[in-house]
């Protein structure tokens, strides 16, 4: 087994995105876009930085609160 995969990230199925951006994880989540950026702040989500520097939330990061909520 190859040591650098992920244990636990389930692989995106067809169609699925690796990200989403603030606005669409705060869609998915059912709350408030400023809601997201609270949640990152108090280290709820671990977001990562695009090209530029846009906020993306990762779909295992998503996952991940939605088990533990």
């Amino acid at each position: 087994m190859n040591g650098a995969a992920q244990v636990g990230v389930q692989p995106a199925p067809s169609g699925e995105r690796l990200a989403y951006s603030i606005q669409e994880s705060a869609e998915m989540l059912g709350v408030n876009y400023f809601s997201v950026y609270r949640l990152i702040q108090r280290g709820k989500l671990k977001p990562c930085r695009a090209l530029r520097g846009k906020l993306l939330i990762p779909r295992a990061e998503l996952l991940r609160l939605l088990k533990t909520e």
